[in-house]
């Protein structure tokens, strides 16, 4: 091996999009691509929010930013986004599919709970993720370079203990967001496979529990418990260094992976 290996972990000259990235996690990682160097383009619903966290962003690390607007359950607006964000710099190097969500905005309750509520769940965390794919892989084949990482959750791989929910008065993880996060995971597997011979590697990183600032001292209490490391995850911290390694070249025989990112919550008993 020749160079310095720190070398393969900076992102120069590479253009990223973080889907969902205004805000929490995905604000952490798009933070964590530009300190290495990326330009960045972040997507929300509300193009206020976009631009106002990329302008956060530019500020801060000196890289060049995008905000665009973006609601990832319509192919049409996926479709339009991936178009702006490839004139922004003429290719696109690495796509981080975080948006989504909605788990415990709403009574989660499976006999309880609207169909219809269901299948947004599942517009929202999985087939948006595949248009999302779809959209911005042509680019990357294209210019035979990529790195996808699809945002799953420990959702998709265990079942949930959901008396912790009701003990301290929160809404209950919706089944169908489990099913949704675990086609996540399957989906990255498969497509792996599929965009391997044009030189794109396509991973997942599931994260566990992290305090955002919404739970409640009960909640983070009885969850941290069940967690090998003794606590929730850490916002500006945990997240940012593992979707720093699988975007990078550093990563670049790692695909098809899920990277689980939970503080050993899902192999502890």
């Amino acid at each position: 091996m020749t160079g310095n290996i720190l070398d393969k972990f900076r992102l120069n000259g590479k253009t990223a999009i973080v889907t969902g990235g205004n805000t929490g996690l995905g604000f952490d990682m798009a933070s964590a691509l530009a300190q290495a160097g990326a330009d960045v383009i972040l997507t929300s619903r509300s193009e206020q929010r976009a631009k106002e966290a990329a302008e956060r962003i530019a500020a801060s690390y000196g890289v060049r930013t995008m905000g665009l607007e973006m609601d990832q359950r319509y192919y049409a607006s996926v479709e339009k986004m991936a178009k702006n964000a490839f004139r922004f710099n003429n290719r696109i190097d690495i796509l981080v599919n975080n948006a989504g969500g909605g788990a415990g905005l709403s009574d989660g309750d499976f006999i309880a709970r609207e169909v219809e509520t269901m299948a947004d769940m599942i517009a929202i965390n999985l087939t948006g993720v595949l248009y999302c794919c779809k959209a911005v892989s042509k680019y990357m084949v294209m210019q035979r370079y990529g790195r996808i990482v699809n945002i799953a959750s420990v959702a998709g791989m265990i079942g949930r203990d959901r008396k912790i929910y009701k003990d301290n008065g929160r809404n209950q993880q919706p089944v169908e967001y489990a099913a949704a996060k675990g086609g996540v995971i399957s989906m990255s597997r498969d497509l792996a496979a599929y965009l391997a011979p044009a030189g794109v590697c396509v991973n997942s990183l599931s994260p566990g529990l992290f305090n955002k600032g919404e739970l409640s001292e009960g909640f983070d209490r009885d969850a941290s418990a069940k967690i090998m490391k003794g606590r929730t995850g850490k916002l500006n911290s945990d997240i940012m260094g593992p979707i720093l390694f699988l975007c990078s070249d550093a990563a670049e025989y790692i695909t098809g992976h899920n990277l689980v990112v939970d503080g050993g919550f899902t192999v502890f008993k």
